[in-house]
């Protein structure tokens, strides 16, 4: 489908009352306003971009004119080239609107596509740039999957009108409109430009910015026919799920271990490789532990940090999710803490859960848990691109050696706030667990974040093989 194909036509195109498009669009904002903690809760985003004078700014500041302007988030930001140390949308992820919202997003991953493509010195071939598009369109579905309807609006205008508005503006103005990133009075980089956005707008909106007033209604249209008509929650997997089997590793771990000598020793040396490969390796590293109760993430995440700095690290021990949390995509908890200036971030328990706890407790329906294999994997492929290594593990115990830890914990003081009712009762769930992490381990085990195992009922065994798979996916990549 050619670009211009989306373009509302004016034989199809209607003026409305103004007061009357107001009460509608208020009418349609409170219901999307009320329909959150609810069965059909959902939010909407809508990414602005198109040519420099077209007008944008003007239909959005006319938008919240005509609704609710409480209601109505606006995030404005000049185009910037990509980072590629931070996927195309960390930049953004913290202002995915919370289901009952509307954001309105000016500067969005597209923006910075045209502007990376338009003056890096580098420019990005065909490829990479159809790459791009792939995975910002992955990413918009997941946040549809998720309950965040996208809506994509190209603001156009040709050649000859931004001619004479670039005429008739304030030379102060068109200092400012130059800042960011193009000359608009060259023809060729207007050229350049429509080629480049028409390889993407086939499903976006494209509003003919020739007519004020006509622009204007025509977006407010856009965002009212968004807000009436947003899709409904599939809440029904189809067919029949292929349950994995569960690997022999976490049915019988195995059970030696080091004299405490040779694991003092051992250790000493392996912390501080480890410390040492963390610290001077120029890639952001994100280290994730999974595993059952009492597995001994908490030790081994010790172990990992024993000679670092406190100011090289974050930790992150994932619990149930905030209600604020809920209203938003289940990655946005991660999305927002994965942090491009933050070199090590490590996760006691961690975005698994969808597929763990969630799908155990009936937290998230079939229809979610089943989609999140693929919202995962492309989620930490994102990371691996922008040069962000994931370290993946899974610690298996047998449910013999978890009751007795249990027992431990309840017997030594210092240790008594880690058991709780929920583990004991958890243990009850064991075999649906087993089978949870089999489907895990199998549907998202890939080349670029590879699961590390580690089966073991001694937990100094298990501290040492989590330091040495460290170092050797370090050393692998």
């Amino acid at each position: 489908m050619a670009a211009q194909d989306n373009q509302i036509q004016d034989s199809s195109f209607q003026l409305m009352d103004e007061d009357q498009l107001s009460v509608k669009l208020i009418e349609a904002q409170y219901a999307l306003k009320d329909s959150k903690d609810k069965a059909n809760a959902k939010s909407v985003l809508v990414l602005v971009s198109g040519i420099e004078l077209a007008g944008k700014g003007e239909a959005v500041k006319q938008l919240r004119e005509w609704v609710d302007p409480r209601y109505l988030r606006v995030k404005a930001d000049a185009p910037q080239s990509f980072n590629h140390q931070q996927t195309f949308w960390q930049p953004y992820a913290r202002f995915i609107p919370a289901e009952g919202q509307i954001m309105v997003m000016f500067g969005n991953w597209y923006s910075d596509l045209l502007t990376t493509a338009m003056h890096v010195s580098k420019p990005i071939d065909e490829t990479m740039f159809e790459t791009y598009i792939e995975q910002m369109r992955a990413y918009e579905q997941d946040l549809k999957n998720n309950h965040v309807d996208v809506i994509k609006v190209w603001f156009d205008l040709s050649w000859k009108s931004l001619q004479k508005r670039l005429d008739t503006i304030d030379p102060g103005e068109a200092r400012w409109h130059k800042l960011h990133g193009l000359d608009w009075r060259s023809k060729k980089q207007y050229d350049s430009l429509q080629k480049l956005r028409q390889r993407f707008t086939d499903d976006w909106e494209i509003i003919d910015c020739e007519d004020e007033t006509e622009r204007d209604q025509q977006f407010a249209q856009l965002v009212l026919q968004t807000l009436q008509h947003c899709p409904a929650h599939l809440s029904k997997a189809k067919g029949r799920w292929k349950q994995s089997k569960v690997p022999e590793l976490l049915l019988n771990p195995n059970e030696g271990g080091l004299e405490n000598g040779d694991y003092k020793d051992e250790l000493k040396k392996l912390t501080k490789k480890v410390a040492e490969a963390l610290r001077f390796d120029t890639r952001n590293i994100v280290i994730a532990f999974e595993g059952m109760d009492a597995a001994g993430k908490g030790g081994a995440i010790k172990r990992i940090v024993k000679k670092l700095d406190p100011r090289e690290y974050e930790i992150y021990t994932i619990a149930a999710p905030e209600k604020y949390e809920l209203r938003r995509p289940y990655l946005w908890r991660f999305w927002s803490k994965i942090l491009p200036e933050e070199k090590i971030s490590i996760f006691d328990r961690s975005w698994y859960g969808r597929v763990l706890v969630e799908r155990v407790e009936g937290f998230a329906n079939a229809v979610e848990w089943q989609r999140a294999y693929d919202e995962i994997n492309r989620f930490e492929k994102d990371l691996y691109d922008s040069q962000t290594l994931v370290i993946k593990f899974w610690l298996a115990i047998s449910k013999d050696e978890q009751e007795a830890r249990f027992q431990a914990r309840e017997e030594t003081p210092h240790k008594r706030f880690k058991i709780t009712e929920d583990d004991w009762r958890n243990r009850g769930r064991w075999d649906d667990y087993l089978n949870a992490a089999a489907d895990m381990l199998e549907r998202t085990n890939t080349a670029y974040a590879p699961w590390h195992v580690i089966s073991t009922n001694d937990k100094s065994t298990a501290r040492l093989e989590v330091l040495r798979a460290i170092l050797k996916q370090l050393k692998a990549e």
